[in-house]
Order: structure tokens, then C-alpha cells, then sequence
């Protein structure tokens, strides 16, 4: 059985269908909703953004309580958090 031979090329819907108020929202949605999927996809495309690189947070010290007194505060050899660049 071949659907071709009853359907002209490239029409499923009746005129007054693809001109109705549900079917502009309907087309709308799908819009929207390609946009923010293609939008995602390439987010996770790029590193992760991790703004406690840049902001000191409480339980970071800001001064160091090492037996070397002059000895960084943040130790960027062992930071796992500054290593993660």
C-alpha cells in the first residue's frame, strides 16, 4: 500500500489546521523549546564555571596557620581547587 499515490507531496494538514490560533501556540512551544535544547547542547560543550575559584568562602583561611610563617595561605601545589584550571 503506498500512501504517496492518495496524498499530494508534502500536504498532511488542511489549510484551516495550519491557520488556527492552537496550532500557532503548538508551533510556538516547539520554537522555544528547539532553541533551549540547542542552547544546552552547546553549554555543556564549554567547562564548567566554578565561582568559588574567585570568591574566598569561609572556610578558606587567610592566613596561614603552618609551623613556616611565611608560607601562602592557599598552597597551589596542593589546592585541589585552583588545580582544577
Amino acid at each position: 500500500m503506498t500512501i504517496s499515490a492518495s496524498l499530494p507531496a508534502g500536504i498532511l494538514f488542511p489549510e484551516g489546521i495550519l491557520h488556527s490560533d492552537w496550532f500557532a501556540i503548538l508551533a510556538t512551544f516547539v520554537a522555544i523549546n528547539t532553541l533551549m535544547y540547542g542552547a544546552l547542547a552547546i553549554a555543556k560543550i564549554f567547562p564548567k564555571v566554578h565561582p568559588s575559584d574567585w570568591i574566598r568562602t569561609r572556610n578558606q583561611r587567610s592566613e596561614t596557620r603552618s609551623i613556616h610563617p611565611d608560607a601562602p595561605a592557599v598552597n597551589h601545589a596542593t589546592d585541589f581547587r585552583k588545580a582544577r584550571r
